[in-house]
């Protein structure tokens, strides 16, 4: 038996059912490079066949492991036949090896190889194409990078990878939702592209004015837009309700959930059912434990949640509801000798709004906050945006037009979100790990993170210590917003 493997880690691994989300360790030291191809797919979504993209590993399977003191040391093959790049989603790589479109690195070509090493942050990562179409059509991968503690503790590890799935191709539903004709990628790197045709973007605020997004709800007398499409199928570990994963648990054992939200414009519920759940860490951070049976989780985010079942031959299922809507998707946890019942796709009523108030993310704690110093810039950074003309914009520009923030490396920055849209925008920074340290005017020690949700009429502030001098993303990761222009740099000069 492989030393490293717990024993409820040993008997997931020696299941029929659900080997596929157990996350096994590799006993042997790092010699080589590990191995990722950007490839081609067949998914099975409720008896109809479907040709995504898939990150593979060397075993054909989907994701990457790292066990401490690991480097991510990974080779990259691109086998499409058009030009992909990938983003390593949290993490803090040399900015050459961000993952962003000619910035630095231009896009892999087709049959390239591309090597990558640095030293990683533990934690519940992933990894993603940097060209919005690609990552709407899965391409994309869990990334876990374990700690000295996940090699002594005695539970079993399982993944639950998200996605929102179309039939139709990513440039048809990119179209449909922005009423422009989607562009395959985005010019990442030279300012020469103002806002897309349908109007130019706003610096105030802006107001739906027709074309409501499906699933709008009130919010203080105005109308709240949720979710802008209805995708198709809603995807745990590539698979619906219809036929879900069944990953075999111990009896009364314990699980690690690792929840990852890589759908391209779906914020999920998740629903721990009938065991009690513990949130442990957000976006690979560890948070003080917060207990529940169902925390909300935006595009990009991550979720740890520990749970200990209960002794019994029993099912646990675990759900990912869409916020507005009634579809759900995910997985279900099955003891030895566990009767699995099929469940519906749909629920019996619409789900509620995700964190309007900010109620989780105020009670959320850092178990590690960033140390305490003066804080030598702040900004106000405005979201704005409409559905009709589709336009969303930092600061009132569009990615072409955008006005960089800037900083200087070893500088403690406080950016504040101001959302004065209808619509909530998760926003992400790339090669940096911030602090949500205010809600509105109240500051508190909050959680680290790499992505924020900011919702409409709100503001969150977050505090960050400017790394390598470099150019770094700043962006709203709904892949529309995105494609419309929601993306500004953050500058940090030496």
């Amino acid at each position: 038996m492989n030393p490293n493997l717990t024993r409820r880690g040993f008997l997931a691994a020696s299941a029929a059912l659900g080997a596929a989300t157990l996350l096994p360790l590799r006993a042997s030291a790092q010699t080589a490079p590990l191995l990722l191809r950007a490839t081609r797919h067949t998914l099975d979504v409720d008896g109809r066949a479907a040709t995504v993209f898939r990150l593979a590993n060397s075993a054909g399977g989907s994701g990457l492991v790292l066990n401490p003191g690991e480097r991510f040391r990974v080779d990259l093959t691109n086998d499409l036949d058009i030009e992909t790049i990938i983003h390593w989603h949290g993490q803090i790589p040399p900015n050459e090896q961000d993952g962003v479109p000619d910035m630095p690195a231009p896009m892999l070509r087709s049959g390239e190889v591309r090597s990558y090493d640095y030293a990683p942050i533990s934690g519940t990562f992933w990894m993603h194409s940097h060209v919005p179409v690609q990552e709407m059509q899965l391409l994309a991968a869990p990334l876990i990078v374990r700690s000295a503690a996940d090699l002594t503790a005695d539970r079993q590890e399982v993944v639950m990878f998200l996605h929102d799935f179309s039939f139709r191709p990513a440039e048809e539903v990119l179209a449909e939702i922005t009423g422009t004709a989607a562009m395959a990628g985005m010019d990442h790197s030279a300012a020469t592209t103002g806002a897309p045709a349908g109007g130019m973007a706003m610096g105030g605020m802006s107001m739906p004015m027709g074309g409501m997004a499906m699933g709008g709800m009130a919010m203080g007398g105005m109308a709240m837009d949720l979710n802008d499409f209805d995708f198709d199928a809603y995807l745990a570990n590539d698979r619906t309700l219809g036929d879900p994963e069944v990953v075999a648990v111990e009896n009364g054992g314990r699980v690690r959930l690792r929840v990852i939200n890589a759908s391209a414009a779906t914020v999920f519920w998740i629903d721990t059912g009938l065991v009690e759940g513990r949130l442990v860490a957000v976006d690979g951070h560890p948070v003080q434990p917060l207990t529940g049976r169902r925390f909300g989780v935006a595009m990009a985010q991550r979720l740890d949640i520990e749970l200990d079942l209960p002794k019994g031959a029993s099912a646990f299922p675990l759900l990912a509801l869409r916020e507005g809507a009634r579809e759900r998707t995910g997985i279900i946890l099955a003891a030895p000798g566990a009767e699995v019942a099929r469940l519906e796709g749909l629920g019996d009523t619409p789900h509620p709004a995700f964190d309007t108030d900010l109620a989780q993310e105020s009670a959320l704690r850092a178990v590690t906050p960033l140390p305490t110093r003066p804080v030598d810039r702040m900004e106000m950074v405005m979201l704005s945006g409409s559905m009709q003309p589709y336009v969303w914009a930092i600061n009132g520009k569009t990615w072409g037009n955008h006005q960089p923030i800037t900083a200087t490396s070893g500088q403690r920055v406080e950016l504040m979100f101001h959302n004065m849209s209808m619509m909530a925008h998760p926003m992400h920074l790339h090669g940096h790990v911030f602090q949500v340290v205010a809600i509105g005017n109240r500051r508190f020690a909050g959680a680290m993170r790499d992505t924020v949700y900011v919702p409409p009429m709100a503001s969150v502030t977050i505090a960050i210590d400017a790394g390598e001098a470099a150019r770094w993303m700043l962006h709203c990761h709904h892949m529309a917003h995105l494609a419309s222009g929601m993306m500004t740099e953050f500058a940090v000069s030496a």
